[in-house]
């Protein structure tokens, strides 16, 4: 999938006789009819779209979601006729667990899932958050009312770097129309938006897990990425230069891995960076066009936001995630680490 702004929109859905903005729509006519297409992010400024699988625009041909979606159109969404399954993933790496925030509060209709427990294997030799199991994570999702048609927004009470995670896992699994809300839980409060403290039972879904949607790294692939292209580390520059380690066995980081830190993604208001922004950013860190791209953390969770704000900013190569990241190559004493501000 890659960005199209205007006219790739109206090569897209075919010949047109107009190209309009209303709200955060591209309103396009063809034959006299209106055609509809999400604009990403609902931004005026980006004035893009993305056109691909699952949602049907008049003329019957595809337009999914982009990896982000704003408050006002996850809003009219759960108002229509074909509302998103909704996710609230809040989690943090020391507490308090994200099942007491929900409890608290959340947007109607949305699931709980855990991260430690459901979008995560247990922590072990493969680091603290490795993949889980394929048949597990399905049911996870069916529980969750995830279906194969359905649309999927995530949400965090951050800088949605963790909603990042369950964006990646739904991609990684298949599901190709799921997005990140962008702002969370507290740019939707801070509008005045509705919440409750209604759990809800949604019905079975029938979504089918395929891994491989997304490509993965091991230890070996990612050190070689850190040599013949881009490795992004993900973590706040003191983990990244050594100078502390809170959690996993040694300081440091890969060996040419660039600092980027996941908080980079996003402004003082916790709201994504535009994607002209975002692209310039990475291209200043070395990333390039169809050059090798990964990127890694402390455990697989906010590295997600890395590959995420990649497709933002527009790069057509879909960046491979180290998921045992830092915990997983830590715990071997022969792999080395560097120490410093410096690649390495």
């Amino acid at each position: 999938m890659s960005l199209v702004g205007w006219e790739g929109v109206g090569r897209a859905i075919g010949a047109y006789e107009s190209l309009s903005f209303a709200n955060d729509l591209i309103v396009a006519t063809v034959r006299g009819r209106h055609v509809r297409a999400w604009v990403m992010c609902g931004r005026r400024a980006s004035w893009h779209a993305r056109v691909g699988s699952r949602r049907r625009d008049l003329l019957g041909q595809n337009v999914r979601m982009g990896p982000l979606i704003g408050t006002e159109k996850l809003a009219a969404m759960l108002e229509g006729p074909a509302p998103p399954v909704v996710l609230d993933v809040r989690w943090r790496l020391a507490g308090p667990p994200g099942a007491e925030s929900y409890a608290d509060g959340h947007l109607p209709g949305a699931v709980f899932i855990d991260v430690d427990t459901e979008l995560a294997g247990a922590p072990g030799e493969a680091g603290r958050h490795p993949l889980p199991e394929p048949a597990r994570l399905e049911r996870t999702l069916r529980a969750a009312g995830v279906t194969g048609h359905r649309a999927v927004v995530a949400y965090d009470d951050a800088d949605g770097s963790v909603a990042a995670r369950a964006w990646w896992l739904l991609r990684w699994a298949g599901h190709t129309d799921v997005a990140v809300l962008d702002g969370g839980y507290a740019a939707w409060v801070a509008e005045g938006r509705p919440v409750t403290t209604t759990v809800p039972d949604p019905p079975e879904g029938d979504v089918e897990v395929r891994p491989g949607g997304m490509p993965v790294l091991d230890a070996d692939e990612a050190a070689r990425c850190a040599r013949a292209g881009t490795l992004l580390d993900a973590r706040v520059p003191e983990r990244y230069s050594g100078d502390t380690e809170p959690v996993d066995p040694r300081a440091g980081h890969i060996p040419g891995a660039i600092n980027a830190p996941f908080t980079a993604h996003t402004d003082a208001r916790r709201r994504w960076r535009e994607p002209d922004d975002l692209a310039r950013y990475f291209a200043e860190l070395g990333v390039r066009a169809g050059a090798p791209v990964g990127a890694y953390c402390g455990s697989g969770i906010t590295a997600s936001a890395a590959v995420l704000a990649l497709e933002v900013a527009g790069f057509e190569q879909q960046a491979g995630l180290y998921t045992g990241s830092w915990s997983h190559w830590s715990r071997d004493p022969r792999r080395p680490a560097a120490t410093g501000e410096r690649p390495g």
